[in-house]
């Protein structure tokens, strides 16, 4: 489990390596005063194993309230990926009875092979949670949710690292989706 100070030393992280302000235009093409690059945050060692714990921690006590059972974890590539690995391995390292498995949802279909667009542990019927690092809009995280669905998994909620406030989350939740995040833009920018 992440201790207070271990979601601090996280929130610290991601406030000095990951969060710029300025004027910045959004993948969406929105213009904001605010750019957050989870990357440089999930892939660095320590804010790997502080994101793993913390989200983790989220994880099971969402997971709890609503009675769940859950197969697994995982969202779109590429900012999902370093976030689902973290949090399935803090899953085994706290000793947890069924460790979260992690998948990955591509972009587009593989062109060869099985043509598959979820990679990893998954199957169809699994209860998930979707990932994401940061949500705007919420348009990434509900591609996942589509593709997951499309491919007969059940999507019982989305776990994000950090919302930025900006209509994502409403957007998400208008679907059915609920929204658990570790960071809203309020707790990292100021």
């Amino acid at each position: 489990m992440a201790t207070p100070e271990e979601k601090e030393e996280l929130r610290a992280l991601l406030k000095s390596k990951s969060v710029r302000t300025g004027d910045f235009t959004l993948a969406s093409g929105k213009k904001s005063d605010l750019y957050v690059d989870c990357r440089v945050t999930t892939l660095d060692a320590r804010g790997a194993v502080l994101v793993g714990k913390v989200l983790h921690q989220l994880l099971k006590s969402e997971v709890m309230k609503r009675g769940l059972e859950i197969a697994a974890l995982g969202g779109l590539t590429l900012g999902a990926d370093p976030i689902s690995l973290a949090v399935a391995i803090a899953s085994s390292l706290a000793g947890d009875a069924t460790p979260i498995q992690a998948f990955v949802v591509r972009k587009e279909p593989k062109g060869h092979g099985r043509g598959k667009r979820i990679e990893g542990n998954f199957a169809t019927g699994d209860t998930v949670v979707v990932v994401d690092d940061v949500i705007t809009t919420g348009d990434s995280t509900l591609k996942a949710i589509e593709a997951i669905e499309a491919e007969g998994g059940k999507v019982a909620f989305a776990l994000i690292l950090v919302d930025r406030q900006e209509g994502g989350r409403e957007n998400i939740e208008s679907k059915g989706y609920p929204v658990v995040a570790a960071f809203t833009r309020a707790e990292l920018v100021g």
